[in-house]
């Protein structure tokens, strides 16, 4: 299914349109990619949110964190 939208672009989205046209995509194909993309990074950005927040909340890696931090200091230390 298709569907025709209309949007208002302000000069620095002209500009990007304009600079992916020129790399030789339609109109059309550089907006779907460009919205297709756009929603890939915020997909990733919220798994790395999610998995962030799980590991903070694992108190046996917080744990583990600390102890390799510890050590790490004793080699800065020691040299």
């Amino acid at each position: 299914m298709t569907i025709a939208i209309s949007v208002r672009l302000d000069d620095e989205a002209q500009r990007a349109l304009a600079q992916l046209e020129a790399s030789g995509l339609s109109r059309s194909e550089a907006i779907r990619t460009a919205l297709v993309k756009s929603a890939q990074q915020v997909r990733r950005r919220e798994a790395l949110r999610q998995e962030m927040a799980e590991l903070e909340a694992d108190e046996g890696d917080r744990q583990e964190m600390l102890e390799v931090a510890e050590f790490m200091e004793l080699l800065r230390a020691e040299g």
